[in-house]
């Protein structure tokens, strides 16, 4: 697989084990302003981050929290087959949800992030962002 251009980070979400704590913290350290968006499985935060970049924050039985970085490629079954070849475990495996398909990767060295691809529809993306997809 080769890639000519750099791949955009498109979302940036938080895991964490309390939501309401850290929305509380990120909204009056930098003014980022939590939209509630009911899924299957429980809650999701979306967050305007500022500059059309978006977020989210995500209520989960996470050991630590952690703000994972969400990077569109051209096909996610691919792109996670080649971060494997390059001695990446995978942490989720590709799998769709309504916006798109994603998975998580961990490098070597433990860096963690998930490869975004969106759904199109007539040739334009559907979604830049991952929201709502729990």
């Amino acid at each position: 697989m080769h890639q000519s251009s750099p791949r955009p980070v498109v979302h940036l979400e938080l895991h964490t084990g309390d939501q309401a704590r850290a929305s509380a913290f990120y909204a009056k350290l930098l003014c980022w302003r939590p939209q509630l968006i009911e899924a299957g499985s429980g809650s999701y935060l979306a967050l305007e981050l500022g500059g059309g970049f978006g977020g989210g924050i995500v209520e989960c039985g996470t050991a630590r929290p952690l703000w994972l970085p969400y990077v569109q490629v051209g096909q996610v079954e691919e792109s996670t087959e080649h971060a494997r070849r390059l001695g990446a475990s995978v942490l989720l495996a590709p799998r769709e949800g309504p916006t798109g398909w994603r998975s998580v990767v961990s490098s070597p060295q433990g860096g963690e992030l998930a490869l975004w691809q969106p759904k199109r529809r007539s040739g334009t993306a559907v979604a830049r962002e991952p929201l709502a997809r729990r």
